[in-house]
């Protein structure tokens, strides 16, 4: 045995770290991290996309002033322009808002609301569709037909047009009182339910092939119950491409919710998303007020962008046929 061999064998911990120090070597040489170290825009956008994710999440330490907090509002201080302008105060770096919101307090935490919405509609999508592509694809039969004869009908609309409708029935159906402390479940749940199809045509497709292979017909020999079957060895193989999916549909979620915002019918003012920014700033901008809609509209195209070149990205990463 050599030296170092023994040395290893001598001491666990030093063995420990020659471990992690393979595992982290052959992850920095794998495919995908090579194809992410060769790809500036890559980098890039995912730069952008964690300094904007961070400043979100960090928005109650980093940010000057809480703007849900009324208390602190100051309407003599509103309309008050971007500090470098002639107008500008120093306090205000980016102005204030019609209410005298800090308009960088308000696009901090309004990233913030912007990002929950859009991850919580992408998770509930995609565990619907996920759910129900397996079910389609591994049941078979009329119960395949039925999924995807609704998946076919939701196709035919917009997803902006399914989230209104949904949006519009939830807010018939609740009481009036309850609108205000229910608007942003009611908007995760419309945006949800209109993007749920395409993991499940996805996941049906996958499923359709997995369920042929070998281990799945040697589970069945054995007496394994198909619904274990399903979830334990056809799922973890067909999830590939839903995480693609997921990355490409959070930047749809979060445009989705700012139009639904845009039209009125997303956030209250109360607890502005960037959307909801845009739009209050939409109905100042004739009158000289354009930095109310603009660093909003500016800080949504940089979070919408970054995520979809990223989710581009790690499509053509996990392709083999597209290396």
């Amino acid at each position: 045995m050599t030296e170092p061999a023994a040395r290893l064998d001598e001491d666990p911990g030093l063995h420990r770290v020659s471990r992690l120090r393979g595992a982290l070597w052959r992850a920095w040489d794998s495919d995908i991290l090579y194809s992410f170290r060769h790809s500036p825009v890559t980098i890039v956008a995912a730069v952008v996309a964690l300094v904007l994710v961070g400043t979100a999440l960090a928005a109650p330490l980093i940010s000057p002033t809480n703007p849900f907090a009324l208390e602190t509002l100051d309407l003599m201080a509103a309309f008050t322009p971007p500090a470098w302008t002639p107008d500008g105060v120093s306090e205000f770096l980016l102005g204030t808002d019609d209410q005298g919101r800090d308009m960088l307090s308000a696009i901090l935490y309004g990233m913030r609301i912007s990002l929950f919405v859009g991850a919580a509609s992408v998770v509930f999508a995609m565990v619907l569709g996920v759910g129900l592509g397996l079910l389609a694809g591994y049941a078979g039969g009329w119960v395949d037909a039925l999924i995807m004869r609704v998946a076919d009908v939701q196709l035919s609309f917009p997803a902006i047009l399914i989230a209104l409708l949904v949006d519009g029935v939830a807010r018939g159906i609740l009481p009036r009182e309850v609108h205000h402390d229910t608007a942003i479940w009611v908007i995760i749940f419309a945006i949800g339910v209109s993007g749920w199809v395409q993991y499940a045509r996805t996941v049906r497709g996958s499923t359709m092939v997995e369920k042929n292979r070998e281990y799945v017909m040697a589970a069945h020999i054995m007496g394994v119950h198909p619904v274990l079957i399903a979830v334990r060895h056809v799922l973890p193989n067909v999830l590939g491409p839903v995480l693609v999916i997921a990355t490409i549909h959070l930047a749809i979620a979060v445009i989705t919710e700012a139009t639904l915002s845009f039209l009125g019918v997303g956030l209250p003012p109360t607890e502005p998303s960037l959307g909801t920014l845009i739009r209050i700033g939409n109905d100042f901008l004739f009158s000289g007020e354009w930095w109310i809609t603009v660093f909003p509209g500016i800080a949504l195209v940089l979070l919408v962008l970054s995520v979809n070149l990223l989710g581009d990205w790690l499509r053509d990463a996990l392709n083999p046929k597209l290396r």
